[in-house]
């Protein structure tokens, strides 16, 4: 086993907040991806007619029953108010008073991913400035007054930095599909730089619009079979036929370990290492041998001063496309060799969709809970593995089983390739639905 880096400041999960398809909040996720039911439908946001791929992973959000005051409902997009309502679920799941007088606000941070940010808002300010495109030159008279907070994608860690009271770092991580992974990985490093003792850290993204649908359509990636959503989204099936779009949010409580334990917080697991590569090869392809995202998954096991065998479970990337599931398994191979294929892997992407730049942070707080529950979820529609995705990709049903030490992995437009461990604490208890002192 290669020795772990040597981290001065460790940082751990104390609070968990999500909002995905198929149910709201936490427990309710939980439930959906365990029992492997998918959460896809007919888009209802929007007539989907015209398209070509017209189902997708809708989430069934109330902003009111999640909080929000009218006025953080109209002058946010739905991507911060998912960020918004996720994020007060991990603050009340931690058991932190961010309002005590002894809380030093300057200490706690926000990051916060996104790969598209407000695109709701953005395109039906376009169609009502624009007459539905019919004129050239717009009037900016006919945009809402909040136009500026839906163009800038900052806004959403400046509404939580507010509503929260941080004062520390505040950053937006924009990396397409890898931005989740991304924006917890800042966190991560600036607990360990000690720029901040607490981060409200995760991702969020609505991307569930015509012209997101549109442009998706144009290069076939999404799946086709409207007439059976449920069975659409098939990751490392031989039937697959593309991905499946989705929305969403997750956040979490980043937490320096002696911060959280000298206020006596349950933890769910330790962050212990992430890492990222760039492929450097083209905007939407993919190198068939897996060589960058098997080096950003050799270079955090490293960090983790994790071997093979170690790995409870992988969080599969798993999006449903040929080029990715073939990619990934070739990297999986590729780093971690033969004993990879006794470790079990799922795309919870099966169940709740591809939320774009979300879907990192989502995955991450699926590894904490397999972590904490002891159960790995499945991959959803597996019935006939690609001859060329022989890992176990533990299909249709979860599976019960310790899990101490979990990989997350995601690709994203660009050549963005990242990975993150988490790992129990050592000797802590993490089979029985309850977090470790």
């Amino acid at each position: 086993m290669t020795a772990p880096r040597i981290r001065p400041r460790r940082a751990v999960v104390t609070g968990i907040g999500v909002i995905a398809p198929g149910g709201s909040g936490r427990e309710e996720f939980w439930q959906r991806i365990t029992g492997g039911k998918p959460a896809i439908r007919t888009i209802s946001c929007f007539d989907p007619e015209p398209f070509r791929s017209r189902i997708a992973a809708e989430a069934d959000f109330d902003p009111v029953r999640h909080g929000l005051t009218p006025r953080e409902i109209r002058r946010t997009d739905r991507f911060a108010q998912f960020a918004l309502a996720s994020a007060a679920e991990a603050v009340e799941d931690s058991g932190l008073d961010l309002s005590a007088a002894d809380t030093d606000t300057e200490r706690i941070g926000v990051s916060l991913g996104s790969a598209v940010g407000a695109s709701i808002t953005l395109e039906e300010e376009y169609v009502v400035a624009s007459d539905h495109g019919r004129e050239w030159e717009v009037d900016a008279g006919h945009l809402m007054p909040f136009q500026y907070q839906a163009l800038v994608p900052s806004s959403a860690a400046a509404e939580l930095a507010v509503r929260f009271g941080a004062q520390g770092p505040a950053a937006v991580i924009s990396t397409g599909c890898t931005s989740g992974i991304d924006a917890i990985g800042h966190a991560l490093r600036l607990i360990e730089d000690d720029e901040a003792d607490m981060m409200i850290a995760g991702a969020s993204d609505a991307p569930i619009t015509p012209i997101t649908v549109a442009c998706f359509d144009a290069i076939r990636a999404t799946s086709p079979l409207n007439d059976a959503p449920e069975l659409a989204s098939r990751p490392f099936d031989a039937d697959r036929k593309g991905f499946v779009l989705g929305e969403g949010c997750a956040v979490l409580i980043l937490e320096e370990l002696e911060h959280a334990r000298a206020r006596g917080a349950r933890i769910y697991c330790e962050a212990t290492g992430y890492a990222a590569r760039a492929n450097g090869f083209h905007m939407t392809g993919l190198r068939p041998d897996g060589l960058e995202l098997g080096e950003a998954i050799k270079d955090v096991m490293n960090q983790a001063g994790l071997n093979t065998e170690d790995l409870g479970y992988i969080s599969a990337h798993g999006s449903g496309t040929r080029q990715n599931d073939r990619h990934e398994t070739a990297a999986y191979k590729r780093a971690l060799g033969e004993e990879v294929r006794q470790v079990p892997i799922s795309s919870i992407k099966s169940v709740i969709g591809h939320s774009l730049g979300a879907i990192g942070s989502i995955e991450m707080a699926a590894c904490a809970l397999a972590i904490d529950r002891g159960v790995v979820p499945p991959t959803a529609n597996l019935h006939i593995p690609d001859p060329e995705c022989d890992l176990d990709y533990t299909p249709v049903t979860a599976r019960e089983t310790t899990v101490r030490h979990a990989l997350s992995v995601g690709s994203g437009f660009g050549g963005f390739q990242s990975a993150m461990v988490f790992s129990a604490l050592p000797g802590s208890t993490h089979s029985d639905g309850g977090r470790a002192a």
